[in-house]
């Protein structure tokens, strides 16, 4: 009874930083996982090596990891359940779209919200086929951190993975 006890407990330890992170990557505005450069993806293991103490505490046996992988896989499936399941608890979670460019020019709240750079989001556009923002019919950063970019007179639409810009050329 005592093990089950301590399996909950990390457990719990275990939903209750999933639930920060949420929260966290929320609040400070990262839209875009799939693109990562070396700092995020340093710091993402830096927050990953913090917190595994903090769930299973001094239990590093193998029933302990399970408990707590148990405990965020239930979480995940539930937190996926809610996000079909309700609109504003998505929107809540993963944000709304943003809309950058409407009839090629730049909206400067939705240039602001998506936190991009008109550098990024004339490199987007290019890599759509679209030489210009000016050309741009609608430009909408999406909730998944994709570009879609609408064009000629709204009927040529493509969608491509936001990348972190380079800026400056390595030789």
């Amino acid at each position: 009874m005592d093990n089950l006890l301590n399996y909950l407990i990390i457990s719990g330890k275990s939903v209750t930083i999933y639930i920060f992170i949420i929260i966290a990557i929320r609040i400070f505005g990262k839209k875009e996982l799939s693109q990562l450069s070396v700092i995020d993806l340093v710091f993402i293991l830096l927050i990953s090596n913090s917190v595994q103490n903090a769930m299973v505490g001094t239990d590093t046996s193998v029933p302990g990891g399970i408990a707590a992988a148990l405990g965020l896989f239930i979480t995940n499936y539930i937190f996926k359940i809610f996000l079909r399941g309700s609109e504003k608890f998505n929107k809540l979670v993963q944000g709304e779209k943003i809309v950058i460019v409407v009839g090629g020019k730049i909206q400067e709240q939705g240039l602001k919200d998506s936190t991009m750079t008109v550098e990024e989001i004339e490199m987007a556009v290019r890599e759509h086929g679209v030489s210009s923002i000016a050309e741009a019919d609608l430009v909408v950063l999406e909730v998944d951190g994709n570009v879609t970019v609408l064009s000629s007179d709204y009927t040529q639409k493509t969608v491509k993975k936001r990348r972190k810009p380079q800026l400056s050329h390595n030789p």
